[in-house]
C-alpha cells in the first residue's frame, strides 16, 4: 500500500496536485479495506431478509392411560450409563422407558399372555423401534416372564391408588 502512496505522490508532485494524490491514495485505501473482511467473520443476511425457518423439533403426543401394545426389555449393554432424565440405568431396578409419560410417573405394566404384572417408573426415553410402546429394565422384564422371549404384549395403565 504505501508503494501505492508514493506512486501517486510521485506522479502528482506539484503541491496542488498533492491535495489530488493525497485523496487518490486514500480512495485505494479506502478500497482495499473494503474488499478485505477480517479473518473468521462469515456474511450477515441483509436485515430486510427473513431469517431462514427452523425445523420444529418433534416431539411425541402425550400418551393416555391404559395403553396395549408390545413391550421389549434393555440389559446389562446399558448397566451404569445414564438415561434421559439423569439417573443411572440399574438393570436390577423396576425402571421403564417410555416416549412421553413423565419422567418419575409410576406404570403397572401388564403381560397380558400370562397375566403378571409390575408397577415401573418411568426413568428413561424410548423405545426406539415404532412399534413398541414400552422398554422394561430386566428385572421387570423378569417380574413379567419374558426375557426368554424378548419381548410380549402388555397393557399399562395406573397402578391402584393413583
Amino acid at each position: 500500500m504505501l508503494f501505492l502512496f508514493r506512486l501517486v505522490v510521485c506522479v502528482f508532485s506539484e503541491r496542488r496536485q498533492y491535495v489530488t494524490a493525497t485523496g487518490v491514495a486514500l480512495m485505494l485505501f479506502q478500497g482495499c479495506a473494503i474488499i478485505q473482511s477480517p479473518f473468521g467473520t462469515t456474511p450477515q443476511p441483509a436485515p430486510s431478509q427473513p431469517a431462514p425457518a427452523q425445523p420444529a423439533e418433534k416431539k411425541p403426543a402425550p400418551a393416555t392411560l391404559p395403553q396395549t401394545g408390545e413391550a421389549s426389555w434393555y440389559g446389562t449393554q446399558h448397566q451404569g450409563k445414564q438415561t434421559a432424565s439423569g439417573a443411572i440405568y440399574d438393570q436390577a431396578a423396576l425402571t421403564a422407558a417410555h416416549r412421553s409419560l413423565p419422567f418419575g410417573s409410576k406404570v403397572k405394566v401388564t403381560n397380558l399372555a400370562n397375566g403378571k404384572s409390575v408397577e415401573v417408573e418411568i426413568n428413561d426415553r424410548g423405545p426406539f423401534t415404532e412399534n413398541r410402546i414400552i422398554d422394561l429394565s430386566e428385572a421387570a422384564a423378569k417380574t413379567l416372564g419374558m426375557i426368554e422371549s424378548g419381548t410380549a404384549n402388555v397393557r399399562l395403565e395406573l397402578p391402584s391408588g393413583q
